[in-house]
């Protein structure tokens, strides 16, 4: 019995010896986003925001755009402004829109009127979700 008692001592204290000799902050550390990695992914999310405002907004000032605004009586400079409120996703998902209808018009696969009512498509979009909020 005596021997079973030393067997748990040395184990019990050969484990709070490896709890107090591990630094506690080396454990802590592999489960925290390092400020470094927290700060490059903000301006990461950053980047992709304003070059998605800027693909947006080039998209909207081409005469083909402003054509097509007019035509439909929707003033181009709100939805230009509009474009800045949207979230990171909507902003994302119309910009690839954007740049898949430009990409189609380029290559021949979609007509003038079309574009035009891409256009207008993207415009009543914009403006709409900025309402809505």
């Amino acid at each position: 019995m005596s021997s079973l008692w030393k067997c748990v001592r040395v184990a019990t204290a050969c484990s709070l010896a490896f709890l107090f000799a591990v630094p506690q902050n080396l454990i802590a550390q592999s489960h925290v986003v390092s400020p470094a990695e927290l700060q490059k992914a903000t301006l990461a999310a950053t980047e992709t925001r304003q070059q998605n405002i800027e693909k947006l907004r080039q998209f909207l000032s081409t005469p083909a755009a402003n054509k097509a605004l007019k035509q439909a009586q929707i003033d181009a400079q709100q939805v230009k402004r509009a474009v800045g409120s949207l979230n990171d996703e909507e902003l994302a998902r119309l910009a690839a829109r954007a740049d898949q209808a430009q990409a189609d018009f380029a290559a021949g696969h979609i007509s003038d009127r079309d574009l035009l009512i891409i256009l207008v498509c993207v415009a009543v979009l914009i403006l709409v979700i900025v309402a809505v909020r």
